[in-house]
């Protein structure tokens, strides 16, 4: 069991690999990795990452003011670099495969500079969601202590929102 709040449903070799976020940030990070199998293709499974950008998909009430996140896909723009991703900014993807942003400076100025991938693999006959945080490491001991929190925080809002994703796009397969 991971006890630094770091990992969640990660294979070693998910742990490893290089995501797009990883460029975002220079040396001097640390990784945080999150994966879950999802019954469902990957296009579908794509399609619900979409809909990050207008609801969380985790604790609504804490973290979409009480509204609840879409349970059903919604017209969306075309994805495009300059979207919010929940509070990063998309500076990446590749439609299919991952979205990718970073932290904006106001929030990176309280908590440090954070990038973040969410990538779909194919699996079998669904997919493999699999979600890298990087975060700016170091700095004082009051900042180092503020992302052990948050790691911790991240990895608590971060599974539900992966649990919620897959279920919904488990529904769309069977729908």
């Amino acid at each position: 069991m991971d006890v630094s709040g770091r990992v969640w449903g990660a294979t070693s070799a998910e742990r490893e690999a290089v995501y797009p976020c990883d460029r975002l940030l220079a040396a001097g990070s640390e990784g945080w990795t999150r994966a879950v199998d999802v019954a469902a293709p990957p296009a579908v499974l794509f399609r619900w990452l979409r809909q990050l950008t207008i609801a969380p998909y985790s604790y609504d009430r804490l973290d979409f003011g009480g509204r609840r996140s879409p349970r059903h896909l919604v017209p969306l723009p075309e994805l495009a670099v300059g979207q919010t991703l929940l509070v990063f900014t998309v500076t990446d993807f590749r439609t299919g495969e991952h979205i990718t942003g970073l932290l904006p400076e106001a929030p990176a100025a309280r908590h440090g500079r954070m990038a973040v991938s969410y990538t779909v693999r194919p699996r079998g006959e669904g997919s493999r969601l699999v979600v890298k945080v990087v975060a700016e490491a170091g700095g004082t001991l009051r900042r180092r202590l503020r992302r052990r929190l948050l790691a911790w925080g991240d990895l608590v809002m971060m599974r539900k929102q992966l649990l919620t994703l897959k279920e919904l796009a488990e529904g769309t397969r069977r729908g």
